[in-house]
């Protein structure tokens, strides 16, 4: 089956200032971006940031990835959804394990509280080891990628369609996190945010384990606008590219990334 066009997201974490993230968003929307996302961490919620995003624009699609579930549960989600009016079909909620000690058999046992409190939100899972891709393969919305090279997205993809394939099912969309730094510190920007992932717990050991790269060197830290768009040309595993922007918090540098990382159009 032909894969329909790739599209381009752009991501943030949370708890980005309002005044920032209201430009952001127009600015995302105005570029070409199919969707605008926040993670979520203990400091900041992500659907705060999803919110401030909704209230400036008016169809980009909004995504949170990912919430993790062992600080989060399902119905305290949709409280969350409702109480900040955030339209249901704009949503894309990404869901992770978390610190949890099983988190194959989490995200198996949770779905159907996942389905009936999220029911009629697309529901992506994060998903990293061939497992986890598998199972988001075969029973959710989309798979979320995270800290992977261009070659190891490849592999995972391939377990996501055989899961997908086991399931009798299409393949759902694929999503990735590509960090993405532009300009003169961009490896600096890069390395400082990849050192704070390779030892957060571990899962994460684990996975960069497998990838066996050198610190600094997972996604695209580039000089100019043109090789970033190369860096991120070579990610054709993701159905969507979520550019994870590493610039200021502040209105211009997160613009100017966002839109020297837009997608291209292509005349006909």
């Amino acid at each position: 089956m032909t894969r329909p066009p790739q599209k381009r997201g752009f991501g943030v974490a949370a708890g980005l200032p309002a005044e920032v993230s209201g430009p952001l968003a127009v600015t995302c929307e105005e570029a070409g971006y199919d969707s605008i996302w926040a993670n979520d961490h203990p400091g900041a919620k992500g659907l705060e940031t999803l919110a401030e995003f909704a209230r400036a624009t008016d169809s980009i699609d909004l995504g949170v990835g990912v919430i993790a579930l062992d600080r989060q549960t399902p119905a305290e989600i949709r409280a969350d959804i409702d109480r900040l009016g955030l339209d249901p079909a704009r949503l894309w909620i990404g869901l992770g394990a978390g610190f949890s000690k099983k988190p194959l058999t989490t995200m198996r046992e949770m779905l159907p509280e996942i389905r009936e409190e999220l029911d009629g939100i697309r529901v992506v899972m994060a998903a990293m080891g061939p497992k986890m891709c598998g199972l988001a393969g075969a029973e959710y919305d989309g798979a979320f990628f995270n800290w992977m090279t261009a070659g190891f997205a490849d592999g995972a993809r391939e377990h996501v369609e055989a899961g997908a394939s086991e399931a009798g099912r299409e393949t759902p969309p694929v999503f990735g996190y590509v960090r993405t730094a532009i300009g003169d510190d961009a490896e600096e920007r890069l390395a400082k945010e990849e050192s704070f992932y390779r030892d957060l717990h571990q899962g994460y050991r684990s996975h960069f384990d497998r990838l066996g790269e050198p610190e600094g060197t997972v996604g695209v830290a580039a000089p100019n606008a043109e090789a970033a768009q190369e860096g991120l040309a070579a990610y054709t595993a993701l159905d969507t590219i979520v550019v994870r922007g590493l610039a200021s918090a502040k209105v211009e540098p997160m613009t100017e990334l966002a839109r020297q990382a837009a997608p291209i159009v292509r005349g006909g």
